[in-house]
């Protein structure tokens, strides 16, 4: 075939790919063999379509072509057989065996009978080559990375890889070229030419011998494609026309190409008189590039005459639509957030923020771990928290019930406010929305929960068609849905090929309409109709993207990440369907989806690794940038392979783990910033203006503060002084400090911080600690087949979902518990309501260390995968690594001596072990090369704990000689030691614990002696508490809550102290009674020998009992919560147990 030819067969793939004939580019690729498309290779390789799979390939290679072409085949043909295997198909994996790999036994014939022998496994994980076979999904990556390597190596694809660069539409475009020359040649050529057929040359007919004058331009896409859409004059579905009706049409109008005619005079093809509806100027429907037009149909009519000439004129939507700022107008960088006023520590990691369109400071956050708080951004104070929590399952489709049965883990994908601010809307990684009534700072309720889409929900915005307030979601399902507030369904939009990423509504002058980006990077555009979508074409980059319009809405920006890495800022020329400009300043590969937002009609700020980016909407350079004093998170992407060729042995850990790229939210005003942290909080950045806001509440708060003490007033007579008060200030300029705020259902947020100040200062003056010793007041549940006095628990954790928990014994055994999902624990956590399962897998294998015999001496340790997918423990002998679903043994390694006496997974790379030693070494051992990579001195004694901070970048690590060593990450170095501050003549002969708080910054450091509090950047000590009083025990282990605000200790007298974390002072102690049967005449020698904290649950904690059982605990459902924070001064002479601070820690010690 000639090159012409082959070229040919390129503009007309290009042109079925335009039209969506997908099964025809595909047949026609494979017959012509010119281009291998490797996007539709993935898909069905992935989709297990394996005779598709080789029937596409078999139009470029043939099994006996070469050594790689033998090799792809011999792959895809081995997974279809493990799969099938795996089904239990065994008459299938005969029929593979031999009609599909006997070809390859006079290769290797030695290769074959091992496959044959496969037959006879119950289970082929059972080979030991393939005993780290995952599951179906992840082996077909794998064996896809294989794949791709052979294909690429293979020099039978070379130049078969890479489509032509066209310019889109490139077919269409010749073809236009061609009947301008045409009409060119014609004697007598008309204005309006009639073209009605391709089939023959074009020529005029001059009416009544006329001579037409020399046409006018128009652009390319004159041979247009038919519009398929009715007029969509009128509105169907549940909104009924508004009194004016709008046109609806006019979506298109404002879209369209702004410059229909040229005053160039050239002879070139005037107009298409191709068929469509009235009116209509002929674009392309189906644009591929967002260099050419939108694609948007023109619906022109009479009732928008007056909008239409506006949107139609020559200038840029710039000038038509606001004033375009001027090229001498003065800012300043002052105007930009660019000063740290808080961290905020949410406590898991945030996925979407979101601040009130009014009170400016009023911050509602998402968490990963399907949590939604409210934060005072002004006071740092967390308002309200409401976990996630299944409203009524019974209600919600079996494929949810389904979905969170195989997997309890959910998360938040976006948090939005309503535009009145009275509503908050959570969408969820799973089926669900929840809507929440907001009604004041502590009064957040759920009004409603919608089954919305089957999968994940991706977006959530809300809308006011036709004044009415509406939820717009999308999701994995492909789909876009309304709702409205009472969970009717109004819409449903269909059309995307490939999940929805996001939704953007917006109006427009009257018209109201919905931009959608979908995965495969197509956007789409909707009417409040049933008509379908008006829009179709791709977004730069071809993937996950997102659309905002400028705060007054009349500049539309998008932002995305392609798969390849490559980011893209634009913004587009509304009138033209194209791109107006397109900002640089982005990194050449991310690893993670940029997040990116607007602000003040004037600037744009994308997150990137560590920093945030800032634009001036006018100029594609990069404004300024910051890194927020640090912490933000950097995209990294752990991938760790599990064996899947016959003839590789390698180790590896855990699936891939991506972290995000910073996720940032301006307040409507532009004066605030909201960014996340690398370590589960976020940070609140401000301008000139935001720090004024933020400086006028905190004064007012102190001066609520205040008033209480030098005030004689009853409250409530306070509280309407103060408002009185407050409405004479509303004349202050509001550039002042003192300038009035929002206010929120009639009453300020000062005389709310007073009518709390009262109330807390009515609780200090009764406050009381809270003592329980009666069981009926906590409940609490044994955890079955748990008591062994000879095997007791040593080590004690939740799983990382929250489902499940995992106990080493000090015989080296290791045991795990779960909850079930059903109707008495629909959420599927830990409860003490429940009584877990004992789990083991079918196989009844037990997972067990090895011991040596001189088990007296050995320090068990424990480190659990983040997935919770893989456990590693070692008791005195070599480490193992098992797989918690079948309990096998994956590895092992680090024979002692040394023996390991703590195990931690570095927090960059899972591929990492920080192994504490018995000869107080620290080693850092890269389980997938099976070597140490480096090793830390600076201990006399053996390590008993590691903590990272990822904040801080350091390690901590304490001994058994009551030592704390400060080691730098980065260079291995010592930064400091210090010795913890024993009582006089006490020696350090118990163990140390060390844990971050989830600040990262904050050491809780557990000796059986004290409980004590570090701040790591400084490495001193801030805070310290003795056993004093009630619980004079020695302290057997401690922890902090997931959200770091209590801490847990347990005593070896049996009780249990809950502490505030912040000034270590006792709220509550649990006394053994509640929790032991006083039935034995040993019950007074059981103790808690380790405890653990839910994983999500703040009030929820786990012990360990030196007889071996294991019991969960959690306050009474009418109190929720482990006592009342203590004040320092009650004013009723009994204090709670005071901590100490840095200045009187040596007195108390001495005591």
């Amino acid at each position: 075939m000639s090159s012409l030819s082959r070229e040919l067969v390129f503009l007309i793939l290009q042109f079925l790919e335009e039209e969506k004939f997908k099964d025809t580019v595909h047949k026609l690729e494979q017959e012509s063999g010119f281009f291998f498309n490797m996007k539709h290779f993935e898909e069905k390789a992935l989709a297990g379509e394996w005779d598709e799979v080789e029937k596409y390939l078999s139009g470029f290679i043939k099994v006996d072509d070469n050594r790689y072409s033998m090799k792809t085949f011999f792959e895809i043909r081995k997974q279809k057989y493990l799969e099938a295997l795996d089904r239990n198909d065994r008459v299938k994996a005969v029929e593979i065996l031999v009609n599909d790999l006997k070809v390859f036994s006079t290769f290797n014939e030695e290769l074959y009978k091992e496959i044959t022998q496969l037959l006879t496994l119950e289970n082929f994980r059972e080979n030991e080559q393939l005993s780290k076979y995952g599951d179906t999904k992840s082996a077909r990556n794998i064996m896809l990375l294989e794949l791709k390597k052979l294909i690429e190596a293979n020099p039978l694809f070379r130049d078969r890889l890479v489509f032509p660069s066209l310019k889109a539409s490139r077919l269409r475009t010749l073809i236009n070229q061609s009947l301008n020359w045409q009409h060119q040649l014609c004697k007598n050529p008309r204005p309006n030419p009639d073209i009605k057929t391709l089939f023959t040359d074009h020529t005029c007919s001059t009416p009544n011998g006329a001579r037409a004058p020399t046409p006018v331009t128009l652009p390319v896409t004159a041979v247009a494609k038919p519009s398929s859409f009715a007029p969509l004059g009128a509105h169907g579905g549940p909104f009924p026309p508004a009194p004016t009706p709008a046109n609806v049409n006019a979506l298109a109008g404002w879209m369209v190409n702004a410059n229909p005619s040229s005053s160039i005079q050239s002879p070139v093809l005037a107009a298409s008189s191709l068929p469509g509806p009235p009116h209509q100027v002929s674009v392309l429907k189906h644009s591929r590039t967002p260099s050419n037009t939108l694609g948007m149909m023109d619906y022109q009519n009479t009732d928008h005459e007056q909008l239409m000439k506006r949107l139609r004129s020559a200038q840029s939507v710039d000038e038509v639509t606001y004033p375009a700022p001027s090229q001498q107008a003065s800012w300043s960088l002052d105007e930009l957030p660019r000063t740290v006023v808080c961290t905020l520590h949410q406590g898991s990691t945030v996925t979407s923020m979101d601040f009130h369109p009014s009170l400016h400071s009023l911050l509602a956050v998402g968490c990963g771990n399907g949590e939604i708080s409210l934060w005072e951004a002004a006071l740092r104070e967390r308002l309200i928290s409401k976990p996630f929590k299944i409203k009524d399952i019974a209600a919600c489709s079996v494929f949810f019930q389904a979905a969170i049965v195989k997997d309890s883990s959910i998360s938040v994908s976006r948090v939005s406010w309503s535009p009145d601010g009275n509503f908050v809307g959570v969408a969820f990684t799973k089926h669900l929305i929840h809507l929440y009534a907001y009604q004041g700072p502590n009064d957040l309720r759920q009004n409603l929960e919608i089954d919305a889409h089957v999968g994940g929900v991706n977006d959530l915005a809300f809308s006011n068609p036709n004044k009415q307030l509406c939820i717009v979601t999308c999701g994995d399902d492909k789909l876009i849905k309304v709702w409205d507030l009472t969970g009717r369904r109004l819409f449903n939009f269909e059309g995307h090929e490939a999940p929805v990423y996001s939704v953007c509504p917006h109006q427009k002058e009257n018209i109201q309409f919905i931009f959608s980006t979908a995965v495969d990077g197509k956007i789409k555009a909707w009417l409040y109709d049933n008509m379908g979508s008006r829009v179709d074409y791709d977004a730069p980059g071809q993937w996950c993207t997102r659309m905002l319009y400028s705060a007054d809405g009349s500049r539309l920006f998008s932002c995305g990440t392609s798969k390849d890495g490559d980011s893209f800022l634009v913004e587009w020329n509304e009138s033209e369907g194209a791109l107006k400009r397109t900002y640089s300043g982005f990194r050449k590969k991310s690893t993670g989806v940029v997040q990116f937002d607007t602000t003040k009609n004037r600037f744009l700020a994308a997150g990137e690794d560590n920093q945030i980016k800032f634009w001036d909407m006018d100029n594609i350079n990069v404004l300024t940038s910051t890194d927020a004093e640090g912490g933000l998170p950097v995209s990294i992407a752990f991938t760790f392979h599990l064996l899947m060729h016959f003839r590789v042995h390698c180790f590896d850990m855990v699936d891939a783990l991506h972290q995000s790229l910073p996720r940032l939210r301006f307040n409507k005003e532009g004066t605030l910033l909201a960014v996340t942290t690398a370590d589960g909080g976020l940070k609140v950045i401000a301008d000139t203006d935001g720090l004024k806001y933020l400086r006028a509440i905190e004064a007012r708060s102190y001066e609520a503060s205040k008033t209480p003490l030098e005030t004689k007033v009853p409250g409530t007579s306070m509280v309407a002084n103060i408002n009185q008060h407050i409405n004479n200030v509303e004349r202050v300029d509001r550039s002042s400090p003192a300038g009035p705020l929002p206010i929120l259902n009639a009453v300020d947020s000062m005389a709310r911080s007073i009518e709390k100040q009262i109330s807390l200062d009515d609780k200090s003056k009764t406050w009381e600690l809270t003592e329980i010793v009666d069981p009926v007041h906590c409940r609490m549940v044994t955890l079955p087949d748990s008591t062994d006095p000879t095997n007791k628990v040593v080590r004690l954790l939740y799983t990382n979902s929250g489902t499940g928990l995992l106990a080493l014994g000090a015989k080296g055994i290791q045991k795990l518990w779960k909850w079930s999902r059903n109707e008495q624990n629909p959420s599927g956590k830990a409860t003490a309501s429940v009584v877990p399962q004992h789990w083991q897998p079918n196989s009844g294998l037990l997972m067990t260390n090895d011991v040596p015999d001189n088990s007296e001496e050995v320090v068990p340790c424990i480190a659990l995968s983040k997935n919770d997918s893989y456990v590693m423990s070692a008791c005195g002998g070599k480490i193992s690594l098992f797989n918690m679903m079948t309990f096998k043994v994956m590895a092992t390694f680090m024979k002692p001596p040394p023996s390991s006496t703590f195990l931690v997974f570095h927090p960059q790379d899972n591929n990492i072990i920080a192994i504490g030693m018995d000869d107080a070494s620290i080693h850092f051992y890269n389980v997938r090369v099976d070597e140490v990579k480096y090793k830390l001195k600076g201990h006399q004694k053996r390590i008993t704990s590691l903590a990272f901070s990822t904040h801080l970048n350091i390690l901590v690590s304490s001994s058994a000689d009551a030592q704390l060593c400060f080691w730098s990450i980065d260079s291995r170095e010592k930064k400091k030691s210090l010795s913890i501050q024993l009582p006089a003549g006490k020696a350090p002969v118990s163990d140390i614990r060390v844990y971050f708080h989830s600040d990262q910054v904050h050491l809780l450091v557990c000796h059986e002696s004290q409980l004590a509090v570090y701040d790591a950047s400084k490495m001193e000590l801030i805070r310290q508490w003795v056993p004093q009083d009630g619980l004079s025990g020695s302290i057997s282990s401690a922890t902090y809550s997931c959200n770091s605000q209590l801490v847990y200790a347990a005593f070896t007298d049996g009780n249990i102290g809950v502490f505030d974390a912040d000034s270590l002072r006792l709220r509550c102690r649990i006394a053994s009674s509640a929790y032991l049967h006083q039935t034995s005449s040993n019950s007074q020698n059981i103790y808690p020998l380790v405890i653990a904290a839910h994983t999500q649950e703040p009030n929820q904690f786990a012990i360990g009992l030196s007889d071996g059982s294991i019991k969960v605990i959690e306050p009474i459902e009418s109190n929720g919560r482990w006592g009342v924070s203590a004040p320092v001064d009650n004013g009723s002479g009994r204090t709670a147990s005071p901590s100490i601070t840095n200045n009187s820690i040596s007195e108390q010690l001495q005591r």
